[in-house]
């Protein structure tokens, strides 16, 4: 089954008098549960593939389809319960706000976009916090924190509503080599564990292998490099 599906995408701005093209012409699938990477430098579309995915910008033209709903058609309400609902985001600059502990960050999505009653709310922050290895850290504040504990508390807050789809953009920009790589494995490891579809973009090469499926984007335009086949199931 896909997850993810892009039929004859384009995207274009207008800056100015000047039409920029960021994708062109993109067709992809991407199965539920698949662990994949949109690959390809700054500036090649693939931070734009994620944003229509995620329902942040729509396509010029084309459909995108995400858990079997065309989100490209919808209205602004609609794609906001459809991201409360459905998707998580891990961010390359992590995104906590520093005045919240750790606990707080990761319970803040089930408070205020979906309004869950504490009794609820807090046996699932427990359970994510421990799956990151991070109750230790629950009552530290972000500047208290590692780039890897804050990038840990980020995938924590972004599986904490049970998402079907975790987007994360460039989410090892900001970490040193090592650390990158156990943040990617713990990324695998929470689809593993939670069967929750990742897709993540990246221009970095010491993590590009951990991904079972790879687009290559380049001018926005998806490159014939071939991709991996899907080992998760």
């Amino acid at each position: 089954m896909n997850l993810v599906e892009f039929k004859n995408v384009s995207r274009s701005y207008q800056l100015g008098e000047v039409s920029v093209t960021a994708l062109q012409d993109v067709t992809l699938n991407i199965p539920k549960g698949a662990f994949t990477a949109l690959v390809g430098p700054s500036g090649s579309g693939k931070t734009t593939a994620l944003n229509l995915i995620g329902c942040l910008d729509k396509p010029s033209q084309g459909e995108v389809m995400v858990a079997g709903q065309a989100v490209s058609t919808m209205n602004r309400k609609q794609g906001a319960d459809f991201r409360g609902e459905k998707l998580g985001f891990v961010f390359q600059d992590f995104n906590l706000l520093p005045v919240l502990t750790v606990f707080e960050n990761i319970e803040y999505p089930l408070l205020m976009i979906r309004d869950m009653p504490k009794h609820l709310r807090h046996p699932l922050v427990e359970k994510v916090l421990a799956a990151v290895s991070m109750e230790n850290q629950a009552d530290k504040y972000p500047a208290q924190l590692s780039g890897g504990q804050k990038q840990r508390t980020a995938i924590a807050r972004a599986l904490v509503g049970n998402p079907l789809l975790v987007l994360a953009d460039e989410p090892t920009a900001n970490l040193d080599g090592a650390t990158a790589k156990t943040v990617v494995e713990l990324m695998k490891q929470m689809r593993d564990e939670f069967g929750t579809t990742f897709v993540f973009s990246t221009h970095d090469p010491r993590i590009m292998d951990q991904a079972e499926l790879t687009f290559h984007i380049l001018d926005g335009r998806l490159e014939d490099a071939p991709a991996k086949e899907v080992t998760h199931v």
